[in-house]
């Protein structure tokens, strides 16, 4: 039995003591839809256009330990270690860079209307936790036809701190009025899952770009690789069961 089956046989217990089921809480990037290569193309272009590195393009492995999931904060220090304001400005550059993009070429992860559909008929509370900041954050949402589906968005930059810190998750819980008791995350970054574990939720791991033996070191309840994964629904089948008929 491999590692990755020990841990689906966990995966339904681990939702099922979550009944009756208050809220699902999403992050943005690589979880509602597969955003990071925006964000890859964008850093990738901008730093070769200054030099970084000596002009060669950044790999993904380098995009991957550096950037995703990460604050802009973190970002700009560990890629201007010596000059933090002109990072500061090179993060804002790139994430206008992105809009634009995003604008035109955004798409929803494989299954999301389906999973929107049961949260929907369930009556269940649902907010967007997110390290981005507010403007990309809104316009991924607006763009995915889900401004109207979110009861709250929550912002890392707004919060005392970033994911990887609680703090955004717990922030989500209390906008929402929920309990990490009957509450559960998706995410796809290890930063992501770290910081919703840390807040005492569990958290479905969404494998999209990132590693999945990275993403299971932060300990997600379990990994699928979109919406549409058999793993996910057979846990929320198993969860219906226990929490009994939906109430809408």
């Amino acid at each position: 039995m491999t590692s990755s089956s020990v841990n689906d046989v966990s995966s339904q217990s681990s939702l099922t003591r979550l009944a009756p089921l208050e809220a699902v809480l999403f992050d943005i990037d690589g979880t509602l839809c597969d955003s990071d290569p925006l964000h890859y193309e964008a850093f990738r272009e901008m730093l070769q256009e200054i030099g970084f590195n000596g002009g060669a393009p950044i790999t993904e492995e380098f995009f991957i330990d550096t950037v995703a999931g990460k604050h802009n904060d973190d970002i700009a220090l560990s890629l201007f270690p010596d000059d933090l304001p002109r990072g500061l400005k090179f993060v804002d550059d790139k994430e206008a860079k992105f809009r634009t993009m995003a604008a035109r070429q955004l798409r929803p992860l494989d299954g999301l209307d389906r999973v929107r559909k049961w949260i929907e008929r369930r009556g269940l509370k649902r907010a967007a936790v997110t390290n981005a900041p507010r403007a990309n954050a809104e316009l991924m949402i607006s763009v995915l036809g889900l401004s109207d589906f979110f009861d709250a968005v929550i912002i890392g930059g707004e919060c005392e701190h970033a994911k990887p810190h609680p703090d955004p998750y717990l922030k989500g819980l209390e906008a929402l009025k929920a309990s990490k008791d009957h509450s559960f995350v998706f995410e796809d970054s290890f930063s992501g899952i770290t910081a919703g574990v840390a807040a005492g939720m569990p958290v479905i791991g969404l494998a999209t770009r990132n590693p999945e033996k990275l993403l299971m070191e932060a300990k997600p309840a379990f990994l699928i690789k979109d919406y549409n994964d058999e793993k996910l629904w057979e846990a929320l089948e198993e969860l219906d069961k226990a929490s009994g008929p939906p109430s809408v």
